[in-house]
């Protein structure tokens, strides 16, 4: 399965001032895999340590943190020299030894020549109590596979070429809307999207075999909230994210409406005391931020309100099985006031992915717009409708209050670059990068 990614890890190869790279992601996401074929492609050798799977490594780290040391007892657990100039270093599952997350501030100091890389489950949990400088690593965050790595992994490179070009058939743009609908269901972990790719000749067996994965997978990643954050917030932690899920089912559709404390928690009510287990699910990579600001001027971040945000879900996929929505509902494009919400939940992941900005939504009194992409000559808002219906009323007074140059929207309908709105369909959203804007 190709990952974009490694493009971003080539080039930080080949940076003379280069980092330890750490790679943070949710559980099976794809990290291990990517890593080593970066290792075996790009390197030739590369030396593999599971801080997880062999726990014993951590006492290699206990009596100090010399880089020089610790590879040459790094040398002998392997059995085998490692070059420090040519060889590229992976602590898998780093979390587990929080002295080789630490060390990776000594390998930048002193052994800057040295290409070494960490990654592991809820990485992003752990990166704040751990004494590591800011400045001394280089962060890359690996997302679900995006609509364009699913359409690569099905063989779908022509298609591809015609999302690049912006030269999309009527034909071709039938064909796409029907592989979306398929995305929506498998969603971009790379496991399932395999199983989608291996029996999608049978769909009834693919989409079902794909669900059972996915339930097996939401059961895992409540699993890691009782190892790693102890039983009462736990519990806490596995209510806090079915109802994000439960929230979206119970609005209209609109859209995704902010994000409502009471209830999620029994006695809970206020934004306070729920706080660290949504920063939690935002570290862990689980949920999907959306700050709702009232006045959209630049910087958007001095508009935000803490209390104030919608939560989205990291892959759509994993919506569609916590919602317990049938593949052929989505299939048949025919789920209710679900279909606004995967809608704006797609276009957030490939937004992320695109253009790794923080996400801000625009809502004043009844008026909203979905999301707003910041540019150095001001704001442009993006609106998401589902289908083919693009009138917007709420981007129309975004408009005169704001007069944006550029105004975008992503529907059903085909690609349409003329006028003063962007129209681009639905499975173009990330494609929507500084460049293309």
């Amino acid at each position: 399965m190709k990952r974009l990614l490694m493009d971003k890890l080539i080039s930080w190869k080949g940076d003379q001032r280069r980092k330890p790279l750490l790679l943070i992601g949710v559980r099976q996401v794809g990290k291990t895999y990517l890593l080593r074929e970066f290792g075996q492609a790009q390197f030739g050798t590369y030396h593999y340590f599971n801080f997880e799977k062999e726990p014993q490594l951590a006492s290699i780290f206990e009596p100090d943190l010399n880089p020089q040391r610790i590879l040459n007892e790094l040398s002998f657990h392997v059995g085998k020299p490692i070059d420090f100039t040519r060889d590229l270093i992976l602590f898998d599952e780093i979390q587990a030894c929080p002295n080789a997350l630490t060390s990776l501030k000594y390998f930048q100091e002193d052994l800057p020549e040295v290409a070494i890389c960490g990654a592991g489950s809820l990485l992003g949990v752990y990166l704040g109590p751990v004494s590591f400088p800011v400045g001394k690593v280089t962060l890359l965050h690996l997302r679900p596979m995006t609509f364009e790595e699913f359409l690569l992994a099905c063989g779908e490179e022509k298609s591809i070429e015609a999302l690049r070009a912006r030269e999309i058939p009527e034909i071709v743009h039938r064909h796409l809307w029907n592989q979306l609908k398929h995305y929506f269901i498998t969603g971009g972990m790379p496991e399932i999207v395999q199983t989608y790719c291996e029996n999608r000749g049978q769909l009834f067996d693919a989409f079902s075999l794909v669900r059972e994965k996915q339930e097996m997978l939401v059961a895992a990643y409540i699993a890691d909230m009782a190892k790693h954050s102890g039983k009462v917030n736990a519990m806490h932690l596995g209510r806090l994210f079915h109802s994000v899920p439960t929230q979206l089912e119970k609005e209209n559709t609109q859209g995704a409406a902010r994000f409502k404390f009471k209830g999620v928690v029994p006695g809970v009510s206020h934004y306070q005391r729920l706080v660290g287990a949504i920063d939690w699910l935002i570290s862990a990579g689980l949920v999907i931020k959306v700050s709702i600001v009232e006045s959209a001027t630049l910087p958007l971040r001095s508009h935000a309100k803490e209390n104030r945000f919608k939560l989205l879900l990291f892959d759509v996929g994993i919506l569609g099985s916590m919602s317990g929505l049938s593949p052929k509902a989505i299939l048949d494009y025919d789920y209710g006031s679900y279909k606004g919400y995967f809608a704006e939940n797609f276009v957030a992941e490939e937004l992320l992915c695109a253009t790794e900005q923080e996400l801000f939504s625009w809502s004043k009194k009844s008026a909203e717009v979905e999301f707003l992409l910041s540019q150095n000559e001001g704001v442009v808002p993006l609106e998401v409708k589902a289908g083919s219906v693009t009138k917007s009323k709420s981007l129309q007074i975004f408009a005169e209050k704001y007069h944006p140059k550029r105004q975008i929207i992503v529907s059903g309908k085909p690609l349409n670059l003329k006028g003063e709105k962007s129209y681009y369909p639905l499975y173009m959203a990330g494609f929507l990068n500084t460049s293309m804007l």
